[in-house]
């Protein structure tokens, strides 16, 4: 063992750290407990669908929005992200599951149903419970969760993030969807307008909302919360390069936030990106959408 720490492990990729995400990572906190030794999560750097595959679908949450969402949400701040490749895609499942116990100190594990690893998937969430009983180490498999009849899965939120049904994803998530990235600078066309925006781009291989306005809440460094209106899209108004971004107005805020990260939680479609002949008409209906978020948010209630 080249760390000496004893873990209950999580196997999986978590995207977006949803409820089913959840109740497993519950119950790695349960065993970890019972067992006297440290909950952790074992997961990857990129999505072995790229190399399994040849593509991934845009994802929920970059690595480092991943990482957070763990130990936010999941309550489980040992978070070991190995490095997924294509000799690792090639490793024998037996090999993998060795070096969790052996390099990683795992004494249980943790996983879905549906967990597999190792060449051709062969390591399955059975056939690696057996395993852990043949070699001392305890295992335990999670069915899936479901919700009104539709089982909770990645693949079903980003359908739901994609069409911007935010309430609809925060319902699969147990918690908002959110972006998180260090503030840029822009092209300050909002701050001559009188309503200034951070900006930032989302990230590569984060699936894009849909472009419009939303509802939005703005978590910073210090773990304040400042309500606040966001569009995501291409700024159709202006001439730009196409590249999507997230621009947000924080209400009710003044302060410098460039290079602070910052989370944006996603509350609920205000409306849908448009075109406007002119920059007084665009300030007119920023102005009405500031109108508009304020009576979302405030139906909403504070934040969790």
């Amino acid at each position: 063992m080249t760390e000496n720490i004893r873990r209950v492990a999580a196997l999986g990729y978590f995207d977006g750290v949803h409820l089913g995400h959840q109740a497993l990572m519950e119950l790695t906190r349960r065993r970890a407990e019972e067992l006297g030794v440290r909950p952790a999560v074992i997961t990857f750097d990129d999505h072995p669908d790229r190399f399994v595959r040849g593509q991934a679908a845009p994802l929920l949450s970059d690595n480092e929005g991943r990482r957070a969402l763990i130990r936010r949400v999941g309550g489980i701040d040992d978070v070991v992200m190995l490095h997924f490749d294509e000799d690792f895609m090639h490793t024998p499942w037996e090999d993998f599951i060795r070096s969790v116990v052996d390099e990683l100190g795992a004494v249980h594990l943790v996983m879905g149903r549906d967990f597999c690893c190792g060449w051709r998937g062969e390591g399955r969430a059975e056939r690696i419970a057996a395993w852990g009983r043949e070699h001392g180490v305890g295992c335990d498999i999670v069915d899936q969760v479901r919700l009104d009849g539709v089982v909770v899965s990645s693949t079903h939120i980003r359908s739901l993030v994609a069409a911007g049904d935010m309430t609809g994803a925060a319902r699969f998530l147990g918690h908002p969807y959110c972006v998180r990235h260090s503030v840029e600078h822009g092209h300050a066309r909002g701050r001559r307008m009188g309503v200034p925006t951070i900006n930032f781009p989302l990230p590569p291989d984060v699936i894009a909302p849909r472009y419009g306005v939303y509802a939005t809440r703005a978590w910073l460094e210090d773990e304040r919360c400042v309500d606040a209106v966001t569009n995501v899209g291409v700024r159709p108004t202006f001439e730009g390069d196409g590249q999507a971004t997230v621009e947000t107005n924080l209400l009710d805020f003044d302060g410098q936030l460039y290079g602070r990260t910052v989370r944006i939680d996603f509350v609920d479609f205000l409306r849908p990106e448009a075109r406007f002949p002119d920059q007084a008409s665009l300030a007119g209906q920023i102005r009405a959408d500031i109108a508009a978020a304020r009576r979302r948010l405030a139906e909403e209630g504070s934040a969790p």
